[in-house]
């Protein structure tokens, strides 16, 4: 047992997880549902203990991470990172709607009238923008609200850099001159502001570490959970609502590969390295893949990002704001789910409906970000707003979980796209001014 225990500690993770979502595929199909309620609670287990880290290294890689970069520098990366997840965003939604009108899926199934869906209120782009400042930083962190903890952690973190660096300042400029500047009171409280800060920062880096520490363990546990979440999703679907709907499923997979295929020359043309990417990114992407949630998987893809050797100041920020704003599976879900919609109520889509998908459901993926059923969410919103049967919206919420699986797969392999991206755009950045000093 021994021996078995420590093969299984010694295989690389990736590999473990892929044996996980094999056997969980099998168990499903053969268990079936009584199988599946023996191990859902390792699967509930599994995405406890990935909630369980959010909130700490959120917080803590973030604050750390500002602590690393200039402001400026922050600013500049910050606004390619919003550019970066609008415009992928949008191309998503294009990539589904050119693969699904090429393909028709949805063509010969007729409307049940009498089906019905529940779909939760839109809570729409002003109030999801006000959610961002919390209006109690404890609430932010119980819930927790991701997008104020990112908030609340990027506000600490700007002012403890700014204590820090004005206090180093003054330590410079005590040594410069040959004095301890004691005679200033103002700079004297500084002084002393800045030597609090820089131990608070010491205090923050260490509970960072011990987060991290504390992530190494969980990860362990993961292929574990992942069998059982993968064994529950198969045993409630069944083979019957797979084949039933397998059109709209495979054409969704299918742009999801074409919208892959795209980061893939996105990232050859800034120069990352596709294997090293993807070597680290495959444990986040098979993990999201099981669990169907951005958040839970975010302590697996800060990790990837730290072992890509990504800026800390980057993909502190932008990976915790991409698992609630960037959507680019769930934008390819809307469009091919329009085309669907269209197809079984027999109502052709023109270039003028399409444009309008393209438009409210790019808007509609950040307005809805961080509700629940959010999938659900977005295809009702963009159907009512182009006119498409509701009543679609009950066909397709049978193959919720199976289509949210790759979509949230995608979600978090673009986060990590980005943050790549950004990495390599920022260190060229670098060395053309290196150049220029050195020319100057």
């Amino acid at each position: 047992m021994t021996s078995l225990f420590r093969a299984y500690l010694d295989a690389s993770l990736i590999l473990r997880v892929t044996i996980a979502l094999v056997l969980g595929l099998v168990a499903g199909l053969l268990g079936g549902e009584t199988l599946a309620a023996w191990v859902a609670p390792l699967g509930d287990l599994l995405l406890r203990l990935l909630k369980f880290l959010i909130v700490p290294i959120v917080l803590f890689t973030l604050i750390v991470g500002i602590n690393q970069a200039e402001l400026g520098r922050l600013g500049r990366m910050g606004g390619k990172v919003f550019a970066y997840y609008v415009v992928t965003s949008a191309l998503a939604i294009v990539v589904g709607l050119v693969v699904a009108s090429l393909l028709s899926p949805g063509s010969g199934m007729t409307l049940d009238d009498s089906a019905s869906v529940s779909v939760p209120e839109n809570p729409g782009i002003v109030s999801v923008l006000l959610s961002i400042v919390p209006s109690n930083i404890v609430a932010a962190l119980a819930e927790p609200n991701l997008q104020g903890i990112i908030f609340t952690a990027f506000v600490f973190g700007i002012a403890l850099l700014k204590l820090r660096q004005r206090g180093a300042a003054l330590e410079d400029a005590a040594h410069a001159d040959g004095e301890a500047h004691s005679g200033a009171k103002p700079q004297s409280d500084e002084k002393t502001q800045g030597e609090l800060a820089e131990k608070l920062y010491g205090v923050i880096e260490g509970l960072n570490a011990v987060t991290m520490k504390v992530m190494a363990g969980v990860l362990q546990f993961v292929p574990i959970g992942v069998f059982a979440i993968v064994t529950g999703t198969v045993a409630k679907q069944g083979l019957g609502t797979i084949l039933s709907l397998g059109s709209m499923v495979l054409v969704l997979y299918l742009a999801l590969a074409v919208h892959l295929l795209l980061y893939c020359v996105l990232m050859k043309s800034f120069g990352v390295r596709l294997g090293a990417f993807f070597r680290e990114a495959r444990t986040p992407m098979a993990t999201a893949f099981a669990t169907q949630s951005s958040s839970g998987t975010l302590p697996l893809t800060l990790n990837a990002a730290q072992r890509l050797g990504l800026p800390r100041s980057l993909y502190a920020f932008s990976l915790p704001l991409g698992a609630t704003v960037n959507m680019d599976g769930a934008a390819i879900r809307i469009a091919i789910s329009a085309v669907f919609a269209a197809n079984v109520a027999g109502i052709p889509l023109d270039l003028t409906d399409m444009l309008e998908i393209v438009l409210i459901g790019t808007l509609t993926s950040i307005g809805t970000a961080g509700v629940p059923g959010a999938g659900i969410v977005m295809i009702a919103t963009v159907f009512a707003q182009v006119g498409l049967p509701i009543e679609t919206v009950a066909l397709l919420t049978s193959i919720d979980a199976l289509v949210g699986m790759g979509c949230t797969a995608l979600n978090v392999t673009g986060d990590l796209t980005g943050s790549a991206i950004i990495a390599r755009s920022e260190a060229r950045s670098g060395e053309a001014s290196v150049t220029q000093e050195s020319a100057a």
